[in-house]
């Protein structure tokens, strides 16, 4: 979806290229082992047990350009720090000019913030819900400096991603901390942040729906069973940042870390309710990096190639909440295309987007935060015990860039 061009035009207007700079450093209580975090949290509990009274919430998207002027300056925030230089990001811009410039994944967060706050209300809950983007505007500062106008201090911090790694949960908690510097609302902002989803019922119930539409409608296409394969897709990581996801030190993953257990318990739930008897597998798209760096594979244009014995193929973007850039893109257009070329029937399943499931699953997130549930009676649905509340020592680490300061975790 677009921008309608009153967006447009209100989104150039004043507007500013630059994410807020990176922090210095952070605040700290007396005693506290969690910067600009609430009083429950400050000790960096795993599960926070006890209510909080949260004012307002924070919704934190990771931002897109809104017109082909918006493009390079995007993409110059979302690669801040490597040196990439702009001829190089002029490969990735393609991607967004071919849609006028324009990524949708502000307007869907414009629709998921309209979404929340209905849901909130309906459920009796009076908070205010502040949109801030990583990359793009509305930036992360300009939502916390709205949510300190309006008297709030003590905000639950939602970020649109529902996995383990340095991008989906560190790099979140990183722009958090940069903004409170650049507001100066370090000592009299906190921040915590709800647990990563991936588990929560909620959030994949609308990806059973899809799996289960799109097999059905392979079965009266006359497609048996064993004629068809699932691919789960989500963005592929270095397998550097893969192997430090998920508080490796309180758990033993395999080789993809946190990030790749948490995905294939999803997917494994997700088929045994949808389709237990077809075959499925993890896949990996969007990667970015040189050659010489080992990310995670298969990618899923090579899977679809190596299929064997198989007429249709169900493409599921399990990594995404919405349809954003890299679901356009790499899955619309050029997986759909591999697959359509090897002579595939193939469906592309629903994103969550602002499915009521999905966003009733961030609600109970925030009523879990309101109320201290214990862990004991949190929603998941997987072989994974629900999240942890504030994130652990050394958790999702970037190793080619190091520690940055954070928040809403236990240093560093």
């Amino acid at each position: 979806m677009q921008a309608q061009p009153e967006q447009q035009q209100a989104a150039q207007q004043g507007r500013r290229e630059t994410k807020a700079p990176a922090a210095t450093g952070v605040h700290l209580e007396p005693g506290a082992a969690v910067p600009s975090a609430t009083e429950a949290a400050q000790a960096g509990p795993e599960h926070v047990e006890e209510p909080v009274a949260y004012d307002g919430i924070l919704l934190s998207g990771f931002g897109g350009p809104e017109g082909q002027d918006d493009v390079l300056p995007f993409l110059r925030n979302v690669t801040r720090g490597r040196g990439i230089p702009d001829e190089r990001l002029e490969e990735v811009a393609t991607h967004y000019r071919h849609f006028g410039g324009v990524s949708p994944i502000n307007d869907q967060n414009r629709e998921l913030k309209a979404a929340l706050e209905a849901a909130l209300a309906e459920a009796g809950l009076d908070l205010p819900v502040y949109w801030g983007n990583r990359n793009w505007a509305p930036y992360l500062d300009e939502a916390l400096q709205q949510a300190a106008d309006a008297g709030a201090s003590k905000l639950l911090a939602i970020p649109t991603s529902a996995y383990s790694s340095y991008s989906s949960c560190r790099q979140y908690r990183e722009d958090w901390a940069d903004a409170l510097e650049a507001t100066g609302l370090q000592a009299s902002m906190q921040i915590d942040k709800v647990r990563q989803f991936f588990n929560h019922p909620g959030f994949l119930a609308p990806f059973v729906d899809g799996v289960r539409a799109s097999v059905a409608e392979a079965r009266e296409a006359g497609f048996a069973e064993a004629d068809v394969e699932v691919l789960f897709a989500t963005h592929s990581i270095p397998t550097a940042d893969a192997e430090r996801s998920g508080a490796p030190d309180l758990h033993e993953w395999g080789p993809g870390g946190g990030y790749e257990a948490q995905h294939l318990a999803a997917a494994e739930h997700v088929m045994g309710e949808a389709a237990p008897g077809v075959a499925w597998q993890l896949v990996y798209q969007s990667r970015s990096g040189p050659a010489s760096q080992p990310w995670l594979e298969p990618d899923i244009n090579d899977a679809i190639e190596a299929l064997e014995g198989r007429k249709a193929v169900v493409i599921v973007p399990l990594g995404f909440v919405s349809d954003h850039m890299e679901v356009m893109w790499d899955l619309d257009e050029e997986a759909i295309e591999t697959a359509t070329e090897a002579g595939l029937w193939v469906r592309r399943a629903p994103t969550p987007g602002v499915d009521p499931q999905y966003v009733g699953a961030l609600v109970d997130l925030v009523q879990e935060r309101l109320e201290g549930r214990p862990v004991a009676e949190r929603k998941a649905v997987t072989s994974i015990h629900p999240w942890y509340d504030v994130c652990r020592p050394g958790c999702c680490e970037n190793p080619r860039l190091g520690f940055r300061p954070a928040v809403a975790g236990l240093q560093p």
